[in-house]
């Protein structure tokens, strides 16, 4: 068992089981113990101690069926510590660990008192009742997201920024990347925590258009991982690029595998290409075995110099569990598949035993060029007056430093109040207003319809670290939270440009 997830049970203040497909308990946390008793105790006892004669299932079958089902919540009736019986809702997640099929059930209440557990009556238990407490933890989860999202803003912000002004031969400028790779991937757990908020299997709308900074990021950390520094990269953009709207986490997630899986299949080293261009379909077509059906796409192609696949597993490289290597679980280009053609495109593999192989991704695009969001920096400076909105100091510094030394006039109001006066003063002359949407108070749409009725043409930037702020949230006039000083400087240029808004 790994030890990062005995000491997660250890911890952990609610009850926690680790069971596998017999039942047997693997492991109970001492939450669980002081709950059901020290009959589960001892890594050999199984459910079926705990387990009221009046189930109408056996708990291996009860098991085999949440697998089945992948099941993430359930409600199971348990004997606890007593002899009294009580239904508890339960978090399941199932997985293989260490080569044997593990589940580990999270009960996601309080325990009981030990000598004050009493039989439920059928109303406790209710679909109603496990809803609200659902709505509870949702909640929660959001508030979490939100909070950890305007931390982020900060630390990414800043970090962003100083290695904009460094030379890349300084000392700290390696430190300060893998800052930045950090903050990054923490920015993908809250925006993962913030879509279980919404309770919304696709919670990440596909705001994005340009593919080209995306593959950039997957490329240079493919660099930096273990092997990468070995092979020849070369990266062929299209610099005018259609139109090709999709999840940037999950797309992200799916280049990394293809280019992780190309590193590995170069042990002693060799090259990697990755291309981006358009492609107008006139009538349908196939490539390998993908049929692609008449229309614009843009297709995204990474060829490696590797051992290639064989002929006769070729055809088998999506299915979900199949795998050639020693300790993988074959899921990775399984997961690669699932994410292609959700976003309504496709995925072609070509290869050859020896000679490499060629992944070509397509995404249904539309015929106008993508937005260059990575404009250079000379041309990120301006003059003009901005008033930046938010109740997080940290943000108001953060936003103050980067637009201020571009050569911007920064104002800073910490609540829609102070804001409005700001812009109301005599004299006033703001440019541009930055906001958050999330603030005590006034809150920031009630602060943009009130900026509106008086100065209707005043560019608005947006910000939240809500995930789904809105019908606002794929326009050019919002910023998610955390993002960059780049991203910042950019949106805040592209606004103040005449039609920006």
């Amino acid at each position: 068992m790994k030890p990062d997830l005995v000491s997660m049970l250890e911890n952990a203040s609610w009850p926690a089981l680790l069971v596998d497909n017999a039942s047997t308990i693997r492991k109970a946390n001492q939450a669980a113990i002081r709950l059901f008793g020290p009959v589960i105790e001892g890594g050999s006892s199984t459910l079926g101690a705990i387990w009221p004669p009046d189930n109408p299932q056996p708990p291996e079958q009860v098991l085999a069926e949440w697998e089945r089902a992948a099941v993430p919540w359930a409600a199971l009736k348990l004997r606890t510590r007593g002899g009294a019986n009580s239904t508890f809702p339960v978090a399941v997640c199932s997985n293989v660990i260490d080569g044997r099929r593990l589940h580990l059930l999270q009960f996601i209440q309080h325990p009981p008192a030990v000598g004050q557990v009493q039989e439920r009556s059928a109303a406790s238990d209710s679909p109603a009742v496990l809803k609200r407490k659902l709505e509870c933890a949702l909640q929660l989860a959001g508030t979490v997201a939100l909070d950890f999202n305007n931390a982020l803003t900060g630390i990414l912000g800043h970090v962003s920024y100083v290695l904009t002004q460094m030379e890349e031969d300084h000392p700290w400028y390696p430190a300060l990347r893998e800052i930045e790779k950090s903050a990054t991937r923490a920015a993908d757990i809250a925006g993962d925590l913030g879509t279980f908020s919404r309770h919304d299997k696709e919670g990440r709308s596909h705001a994005r258009e340009n593919l080209n900074p995306l593959l950039q990021r997957v490329v240079e950390a493919a660099r930096q991982a273990p092997g990468g520094q070995t092979i020849s990269w070369c990266v062929q953009l299209e610099k005018r690029l259609y139109v090709a709207k999709f999840d940037e986490p999950k797309m992200q997630q799916a280049f990394g595998k293809i280019l992780e899986n190309a590193v590995q299949s170069m042990s002693g080293g060799g090259s990697v290409t990755v291309v981006s261009r358009n492609l107008d379909v006139l009538e349908p077509m196939q490539d390998c075995r993908l049929k692609l059906s008449p229309g614009a796409y843009v297709c995204a192609e990474i060829t490696d110099s590797g051992c290639g696949i064989a002929p006769e597993v070729l055809p088998r490289i999506f299915e979900p569990f199949f795998t050639t290597k020693p300790g993988h679980r074959g899921l990775g280009l399984a997961w690669v598949y699932g994410i292609v053609t959700n976003h309504g495109g496709g995925v072609a593999v070509a290869s050859e035993p020896g000679r490499g192989t060629s992944v070509r991704v397509y995404l249904p695009a539309e015929k106008r060029l993508a937005k260059d969001d990575a404009l250079p920096s000379a041309d990120l400076h301006g003059s003009q007056t901005l008033l930046i909105v938010d109740d997080e100091e940290l943000l108001l510094t953060m936003a103050r430093t980067i637009l201020g030394s571009y050569g911007y006039r920064v104002l800073t109001a910490n609540s829609g109040l102070r804001a409005l006066e700001l812009l109301e003063a005599p004299g006033s002359k703001i440019d541009l207003v930055v906001t958050d949407m999330v603030m005590p108070g006034m809150s920031g749409r009630e602060l943009v319809d009130r900026i509106h009725r008086f100065a209707p043409a005043m560019p608005i930037l947006r910000t939240s670290g809500f995930v789904g702020a809105g019908p606002d949230s794929n326009s050019d006039g919002y910023l998610r939270k955390p993002f960059t000083a780049q991203e910042l400087l950019s949106r805040v240029k592209f606004l103040l440009q005449p039609g920006g808004t």
